[in-house]
């Protein structure tokens, strides 16, 4: 079976679901669709990485395509080079998923996540199987570009326009990935007391009990060392999620509201309006319409996010995940920029994280249950139209009913909100069991 482009580019199981062979296919099927002579490349580290980046290289040269290769890159540091240059990138990661896993991101010329017609075209090519023989894959490639990590580097010093953060002390955890040679010393650069953890990568430790997919040890640090915060990145630091000094996950929802109103008080949020996706809490919205703040609602996935925030000139957007992005700063999520200016937000304030946090929203209580789907083309979603209709009423403004079809596996997925968990849970049981019910029916 084809592997088919999820939210966030093409991912599975190394050497099992992705195959060099295939990922050649790949390089040679995008290569149009990219429009640029040259393309940029970077891993997040993982064991498996160099096969994959040879076997985009053959691909794309394949086609005509000169190749830079960055090395091991945080997604950001490619996706900025490929911007500055205004060239292709391809980044092989499989972001925060076990090392066992990889995957391959594309990047249209500039930078930019290739969009879904984009996406279909080289998946029909991929189809029909109309290939060359390509000549054998050399011994790995060494890198020839890595330099260009350090301009996104002076990139995200210069984020803060000449401030920096002197005085702040903080926790670090790089999740043994692509951001463990510049976290602590970019924030060092700006005046921060860094401590970094998991910060040692050796191609099978990457998001291994730690990182944004884990923040136990974080959390803990942060209270063991008596720090401001700490940070917590994912495998190639496109996403960051933040720890307050108490030990508390403070998660893009939060970053987000905490960076709007700041935006829009110094007067860059464009249209004063925020980018988010259908899984933001309700808690978030209801924030940012007391403060005067638009909220505009995407489908899953950064790229969605992306593509609204192009498409209206908009500043800043994201997802609950630590999937941020500057669209003034940056063509794709980055969390060392988030970081920094989360951190610059902070100083800045006079208050601490867990203060900044409190003011800007209120969590709801949110319920997440899936039902399996035994069959796909039942329209599962309009047999339940009624019933979530009631719900919602009964709700009124104090609650949020999302029922979705996942688009990796077969299951419906029904999140509810309420301003109890007691209420969300009753509530999403009641679908739940209806959903069941119609599935049950002859």
């Amino acid at each position: 079976m084809t592997l088919k482009f999820g939210t966030d580019g093409v991912r599975g199981r190394a050497f099992i679901d992705l195959k060099p062979e295939w990922v050649t296919k790949l390089a040679f099927s995008a290569a149009h669709a990219l429009q640029s002579e040259t393309v940029v490349i970077g891993t997040d580290g993982r064991e498996s990485g160099p096969d994959f980046v040879e076997a985009l290289r053959v691909g794309f040269q394949a086609k005509g395509l000169s190749v830079w290769y960055m090395g091991t890159v945080p997604t950001p540091a490619l996706a900025h080079a490929a911007s500055a240059h205004d060239i292709a990138g391809a980044m092989v990661s499989a972001s925060h998923n076990p090392s066992s896993d990889n995957g391959i991101k594309l990047l249209s010329a500039g930078g930019k996540k290739l969009n879904d017609d984009a996406q279909k075209q080289i998946e029909e090519i991929l189809d029909s199987n109309n290939f060359p023989a390509f000549p054998a894959a050399d011994a790995r490639i060494e890198p020839t570009h890595y330099h260009l990590a350090g301009d996104w580097v002076s990139f995200l010093q210069a984020s803060i326009n000449g401030r920096n953060l002197k005085g702040m002390s903080l926790v670090v955890d790089c999740a043994n990935g692509a951001v463990s040679s510049f976290a602590s010393e970019t924030l060092r650069s700006l005046g921060a007391r860094v401590i970094s953890i998991h910060d040692d990568p050796d191609g099978l430790n990457i998001n291994k009990d730690c990182g944004s997919t884990s923040t136990g040890s974080l959390q803990s640090a942060v209270i063991e060392n008596n720090a401001d915060l700490g940070l917590a990145f994912d495998g190639d630091a496109d996403r960051v999620l933040a720890i307050d000094r108490s030990g508390r996950v403070i998660d893009g929802d939060f970053i987000i509201a905490i960076c709007a109103e700041d935006m829009k008080e110094r007067k860059v949020l464009n249209g004063d309006t925020a980018v988010v996706t259908v899984m933001t809490n309700l808690g978030f919205h209801i924030a940012m319409k007391d403060r005067g703040i638009q909220v505009h609602q995407t489908p899953v996935g950064d790229r969605q996010v992306l593509a609204a925030l192009e498409e209206n000139g908009w500043s800043l957007g994201g997802e609950q995940s630590g999937h941020i992005i500057f669209n003034d700063f940056s063509t794709t999520g980055d969390g060392l920029l988030t970081g920094i200016q989360l951190l610059d937000v902070i100083k800045r304030s006079n208050k601490g994280l867990d203060e900044l946090a409190d003011l800007a929203m209120v969590r709801y209580p949110q319920i997440l249950k899936q039902v399996n789907l035994p069959r796909a083309t039942l329209n599962i979603e309009e047999l339940l139209l009624d019933e979530i209709a009631k719900a919602e009423i009964e709700l009124g403004d104090d609650g949020r009913i999302l029922v979705r079809r996942s688009g990796t596996e077969p299951v419906l997925r029904i999140m509810v909100e309420a301003s109890s968990y007691e209420i969300a849970e009753s509530t999403a049981n009641k679908l739940v069991l209806e959903a069941e019910s119609h599935l049950s029916e002859p």
